[in-house]
């Protein structure tokens, strides 16, 4: 008898596990329907994973690996996120090595601009003359030396010498104020508390840095997220939104610097015509870019390529670019 039991309870429990993974398929089915690829939670990617999308981001990665393989590059050194913002309903995307933690150099001072106009509409500041000008140069010049201020402004830290340990407990609190706000938003893996430099740091601001160990990171993921919303007006305000945009817009048909924002990164792999907005970083190590592209099919998206060790060849970060451009008007979801 005991035997029978629990043969029937076997039997049960196997029909009841065909019945959720049917149920879990079809629902799969139905949201695949809209080209939604489900894979686990994507709530706070700010946008929905769709096969469509990731063969691109594949299709744009592997050809650029590909094309600069004799020169050593490899997966390791490139991460891509891109959102398309087309659509009025959904945004979707898809990316490589997406969560990967990269050093951003002057990509983070997009976070640090985004912080400020909370911290305004917040009023826990006030715009003043110095505080207007650091912004602009932040963005528009990407100069280390405002964004050092704004640090200042945005935590109520100074930099200088050593301090207590204990000081130093209070003060590492306080530098953490931008982490704590984007934290707040769903953000993660990423560390944004340091100050950006052209040589080094000193005293406090080098032990902050634990050896390294609390350098910023950030991942393409999240500095994709931050500038859709920026463009699509959810950043802080719409208004506010507005006014960040035209700090990264960007006039790449005009002659200038090879090496400016406007020209020397995304822009090189773009056609005339098109309209671009954007926040880039270069280290001796490091190469990237954060874009938002207008077309003139109506084709709109973000586009965040990062690259390590590669920082000297300027065709990697226009060649994902490149493919992008000629391939996403073409996708039918």
């Amino acid at each position: 008898m005991k035997k029978k039991c629990c043969l029937f309870f076997i039997v049960v429990c196997l029909f009841l596990s065909g019945v959720q993974v049917k149920a879990q398929k079809q629902k799969n089915d139905d949201a695949n329907k809209d080209g939604v690829y489900i894979t686990g939670d994507t709530s706070k990617l700010g946008y929905k994973p769709t096969v469509e999308m990731e063969i691109l981001v594949n299709k744009a990665a592997q050809e650029t690996l590909k094309k600069f393989a004799d020169k050593g590059f490899k997966e390791e050194n490139l991460s891509i996120t891109l959102i398309d913002l087309s659509s009025p309903n959904i945004n979707r995307g898809a990316s490589f090595r997406g969560d990967e933690k990269i050093y951003p150099a002057s990509v983070s001072k997009m976070f640090y601009m985004v912080a400020v106009h909370r911290w305004l509409e917040d009023g826990k500041l006030k715009m003043t003359d110095e505080l207007s000008r650091a912004m602009r140069e932040m963005i528009v010049d990407s100069w280390n030396e405002p964004t050092q201020y704004i640090v200042d402004v945005l935590t109520g830290t100074t930099s200088g010498p050593e301090l207590t340990p204990a000081e130093m407990t209070k003060w590492a609190y306080k530098r953490n104020a931008v982490n704590r706000y984007f934290a707040s938003l769903g953000y993660s893996n990423i560390n944004i508390n340091q100050k950006t430099y052209c040589e080094d740091a000193y005293g406090r601001e080098q032990v902050f840095r634990d050896k390294g160990k609390n350098r910023n990171m950030l991942t393409t993921n999240a500095v994709a997220r931050l500038l859709s919303e920026i463009v699509l007006g959810k950043a802080v305000t719409k208004v506010r939104s507005i006014q960040m945009m035209e700090l990264m817009k960007r006039d790449y048909e005009n002659k200038g610097d090879a090496d400016d924002q406007a020209h020397g990164f995304t822009a090189i792999g773009l056609k005339p015509g098109l309209k671009l907005w954007s926040k880039a970083g270069w280290t001796s190590t490091t190469r990237h870019d954060a874009a938002y592209i207008e077309m003139q099919n109506g084709s709109k998206f973000v586009l965040v390529t990062f690259t390590t060790n590669f920082a000297a060849e300027r065709e990697i970060i226009p060649t994902v670019a490149r493919i992008v451009v000629d391939e996403i008007g073409k996708i039918n979801y």
